[in-house]
């Protein structure tokens, strides 16, 4: 039998992500709609563990959806990884009269709703992080955002780099996936895009396209570097030394993950956030939102954080051909 849901909760954990505050408010506003009261809990798994808990109203959401960041805060928790500490966490929830739980964030914050979900709280999770890493899905909250401000910011130091005839090493995040920088790189036309699923660390063929493409009359050379491969830096120096063209490095960092969501950030994520709550409401347990072959889809987590994500070969030899 399904569990009644009569008290949702509602909390983002991990790295925060434009569009975030469009998911909790629909699901707020959702969970409300069908009769179920919610409680927001701040700053993710230590708020939860630490007990800082209001609750949320339908107008506690207002004014919220073209923020980025998150109003509820988040944090990494070392102590929720316990088994003392998810047994806490789940007495807590006990003690609130949460029924259920929907948590907002990447794999990491999955591993501590699946935890919560044995525990005897209902968890739904909903992928909210720039990186696009999370295999069950095609969209992630926030990666639409954080790409169109890294395209924005490169097209700016291309400027620069062109009228002083340099090249420019660009850093964007993504922790250990290529998703931002191969996106930015086809978008921005770099010349060189460095991706950890792919880099074989062999500078020297990058030293050879940009004096080849010197030679050829081209005044200036972009790489966009992924923050999985790094040490732009001290590469920049390296290149230099190499070809005796000014080499400068621009790490982009946590521009990244603020602003204002783009449409398509506050849309997804306000479709998946009244999911969320529609799949809670209707007692399913340990699922994940995502969104697969033009259809928002729930799935289950252990299902979910099985599943590999690579870098689609196709496009990877398209970026290169674009490249040339």
């Amino acid at each position: 039998m399904a569990k009644e849901m009569r008290t949702i909760g509602v909390l983002t954990s991990g790295g925060d992500a434009p569009g975030m505050n469009a998911a909790i408010r629909a699901v707020v506003r959702k969970a409300i709609a069908n009769g179920v009261k919610v409680k927001g809990i701040k700053k993710g798994y230590q708020g939860l563990l630490n007990e800082e808990i209001v609750d949320l109203e339908r107008w506690s959401v207002a004014d919220i959806i073209q923020r980025g960041g998150t109003i509820l805060g988040t944090a990494r928790c070392t102590e929720f990884k316990t088994e003392e500490g998810q047994e806490k966490g789940a007495e807590i929830c006990r003690k609130y009269g949460i029924d259920g739980l929907v948590v907002i964030g990447g794999d990491g914050s999955y591993r501590g709703a699946q935890a919560l979900s044995r525990k005897g709280i209902n968890t739904v999770g909903i992928p909210g992080t720039i990186d696009l890493d999370i295999t069950c899905t095609e969209y992630t909250i926030g990666f639409d955002t954080a790409i169109n401000t890294a395209m924005d910011a490169i097209d700016k130091v291309r400027d620069t780099s062109s009228s002083h005839e340099r090249c420019s090493i660009i850093e964007v995040m993504g922790r250990n996936a290529g998703y931002i920088a191969l996106w930015c790189g086809v978008a921005n036309g770099a010349e060189d895009i460095l991706l950890p699923e792919k880099y074989d660390f062999n500078e020297q063929t990058i030293i050879n396209n940009i004096i080849n493409n010197r030679k050829r009359g081209k005044t200036h050379h972009i790489i966009i570097n992924a923050e999985g491969i790094g040490h732009s830096t001290s590469m920049a120096r390296r290149i230099e030394a190499a070809t005796g063209i000014e080499t400068r490095a621009t790490i982009l960092g946590y521009m990244q993950r603020g602003g204002n969501p783009t449409c398509k950030d506050r849309f997804y994520a306000s479709i998946m956030g009244a999911y969320a709550a529609d799949v809670l409401c209707s007692g399913k347990t340990n699922r994940v939102v995502g969104y697969k072959h033009g259809e928002f889809q729930d799935f289950d987590i252990e299902e979910a954080l099985a599943m590999k994500k690579s870098i689609s070969e196709y496009q990877y030899e398209i970026s290169k051909a674009l490249s040339m």
